[in-house]
């Protein structure tokens, strides 16, 4: 269930930090199949850790667990992880039961950017709130289950493009994109 954060705690975060998301989809918006990424994109795999390491990042807890055993909690960042389950608990992750929640401790923290990381229903409630998206566009279609929220042109404007040709590492011709909020 999608929660609609009210206008006062809003303008609360952004006086504190900026909300961004960052994301990887297809060109249909899919990000996700079984609860896994259906491509291997390493040059997006490095973008995502440059963009968030030494930050807050904030994921659903199906999200969480999507990423390989080895490699969370994500290293040299603040995980965070929403659940609704009240008994999960995670070695290194602080565990918290709303967005808002989330918010709040990477407020606690002093965070200047926080960076929402997914899945799905996180990306929905976000989109609301964020003031910019780091999105990784791949240019194919996939077949999946999970999709990112389309992106609204009357609210969200183009700020960054760089384009990238498939390579040897890199199987798909992909986009770094950045928006901002208008």
């Amino acid at each position: 269930m999608i929660r609609i954060l009210p206008l006062k705690h809003l303008l609360q975060y952004s006086l504190y930090m900026t909300i961004s998301i960052i994301v990887a989809a297809a060109e249909n918006n899919l990000i996700g199949k079984n609860n896994s990424l259906p491509w291997h994109l390493p040059a997006d795999m490095k973008y995502f850790k440059e963009k968030t390491m030494g930050h807050c990042v904030i994921t659903g807890r199906k999200n969480y667990e999507s990423i390989p055993e080895k490699f969370r909690p994500l290293p040299g960042r603040t995980n965070i992880v929403i659940t609704r389950n009240k008994q999960l608990e995670y070695n290194s992750v602080v565990i918290v039961h709303s967005l808002e929640d989330a918010l709040n401790v990477a407020k606690d923290r002093n965070e200047k950017e926080v960076f929402i990381i997914g899945g799905g229903e996180v990306f929905k409630e976000a989109i609301l709130l964020a003031h910019k998206i780091y999105l990784t566009r791949i240019h194919c279609h996939f077949d999946g289950d999970i999709f990112f929220p389309s992106i609204n042109n009357d609210i969200w404007i183009e700020s960054s493009r760089i384009d990238f040709s498939a390579d040897e590492k890199n199987k798909y011709d992909y986009s770094f994109l950045e928006y901002s909020k208008r």
